[in-house]
């Protein structure tokens, strides 16, 4: 069976843009840069995000697209015979371990959308503490958060089970784009709040005292974690570029639509945060409990007001977990129809299960299995800081080793300039490979053993 495509260099790159943009722009990235500082965060974010971020995104995307297959087999072809196969079997179980959790917080998503179609945002007298105790008496219930993290992982499985054109192609090129409308609708609205401009200062004054190096090592950490970078879901949708695709282009576009909608995120929420009068560090509750009560504080004067932003907020969230997560789930099919030989409805149906199964347990670690303790706290908090803490930092370091250190230098510099044809691409290459080969493995190795000791 011939190996599908992407119908154009527009569509690749709103997948591999909606593969980036999920809950880690939207839900973590603003309380990341609310806990750590503001403006000198998000600067080292940048920075980060330039020197670190795409030399291991066009690391993936060479390697995908030179070999055309999944990672496991792609690491098999390049290095045949040797032990980095492994490397793309680590690559394939990750994003599945990172799906099952995250289609619990995906669920969380679909219920709080379902509430805002209610209005249910949208009362004043409703404190921001007894949001807390709403959301807080959700997660911990046993059977809604599990139905809608079954509802979540079945999107999934229907998007990827129509194959890459017919399904994850049509999806994202049409919801990528949506996603930056709604989050550009919400970001006026929040700026024309009363006070609304101390959010603005927070995110534009730096203020480097408080830039301390673990809020430094943060922003690096969220740089590379905002593109999913390590995990294989990038390599894994190059490995469906035509030959004759600029992967330099198409990685720049891709990370500067990831960087320029985590800004977005950010002037969306620090500014109503500021004006409501709340802590920036409100932490990770500030999506499902703390945004809730602004949205409810704002109804007092515009209730309809209110509930609108809140409807356009909350199918943001879902858009965005779904893009991303279906090129988690992607990445285990590939490997399956790749190596295995086996139909995608077959491999679709296998990791769905698999995946549905572990997020029963994250979901139920809120409730009734909370009292099983793993290194790290509960089922979901040690997935989350398994995958997040280690297995993306090590999956990111092999990949530029490999190609920084492995693969043919030849070879890699023929990827990149498409055989010599594209030259501004190989006016670049010196650089790109000074920075694959010294400067992320480094910053990686740097950001792993603060991950590790600290």
């Amino acid at each position: 069976m011939a190996r599908e495509n992407f119908g154009s260099r527009t569509t690749a790159i709103m997948a591999m843009a909606g593969s980036a943009i999920g809950l880690g722009n939207i839900w973590r990235f603003p309380y990341m840069v609310g806990q750590n500082g503001g403006a000198a965060f998000i600067l080292v974010y940048i920075v980060s995000a330039i020197l670190l971020c795409i030399p291991i995104f066009l690391s993936e995307s060479i390697i995908g697209k030179r070999t055309q297959l999944s990672t496991f087999g792609a690491m098999e072809k390049l290095a045949p015979g040797s032990g980095w196969k492994w490397m793309g079997f680590l690559t394939v179980f990750t994003p599945l371990i990172i799906l099952s959790y995250y289609s619990v917080v995906g669920g969380w998503s679909i219920e709080y959308f379902i509430k805002s179609l209610g209005f249910a945002f949208s009362d004043p007298a409703v404190s921001r503490t007894e949001h807390s105790a709403i959301f807080g008496g959700f997660i911990t219930s046993t059977w809604k958060p599990l139905l809608w993290h079954t509802v979540f992982m079945l999107l999934n499985a229907l998007l990827v089970v129509f194959g890459v054109q017919k399904g994850i192609e049509k999806f994202t090129k049409v919801t990528t784009p949506v996603l930056f409308v709604l989050m550009v609708v919400i970001m006026i609205y929040s700026l024309s709040l009363p006070g609304a401009r101390a959010g603005v200062d927070y995110l534009l004054k730096p203020d480097f005292s408080k830039l301390t190096g673990s809020a430094m090592l943060s922003a690096m950490g969220q740089a590379f974690f905002s593109l999913s970078l390590g995990v294989g879901c990038i390599l894994t949708y190059a490995s469906y570029l035509k030959k004759d695709e600029n992967v330099l282009s198409t990685g720049l576009f891709t990370a500067g639509f990831d960087l320029f909608f985590a800004l977005i995120a950010g002037f969306a929420i620090m500014p109503a945060v500021f004006a409501a009068g709340i802590e920036p560090g409100a932490g990770p509750g500030l999506i499902f409990e703390t945004l809730p009560y602004i949205f409810s504080s704002m109804g007092q004067s515009a209730p309809v007001v209110s509930g609108i932003v809140a409807i356009v907020f909350f199918i943001t969230i879902l858009f965005a977990a779904l893009t991303s997560s279906i090129s988690m789930l992607e990445t285990g099919v590939a490997y399956l129809v790749d190596e295995r030989k086996m139909g995608r409805v077959k491999a679709t149906v296998i990791l769905f299960a698999g995946c549905w199964l572990l997020g029963v347990l994250c979901s139920l670690s809120f409730g009734p299995l909370r009292d099983v303790q793993l290194p790290g706290g509960t089922i979901f908090d040690f997935c989350d800081k398994l995958t997040s803490n280690f297995l993306m930092t090590f999956g990111s370091l092999l990949f530029v080793l490999f190609v920084g250190w492995k693969m043919k230098k030849a070879d890699v510099r023929d990827e990149f300039t498409n055989g010599g044809s594209l030259k501004a691409n190989s006016r670049l290459f010196g650089f790109f490979y000074f920075l694959v080969r010294w400067v992320a493995p480094i910053a990686i190795i740097v950001i792993f053993a603060s991950n590790l000791f600290l």
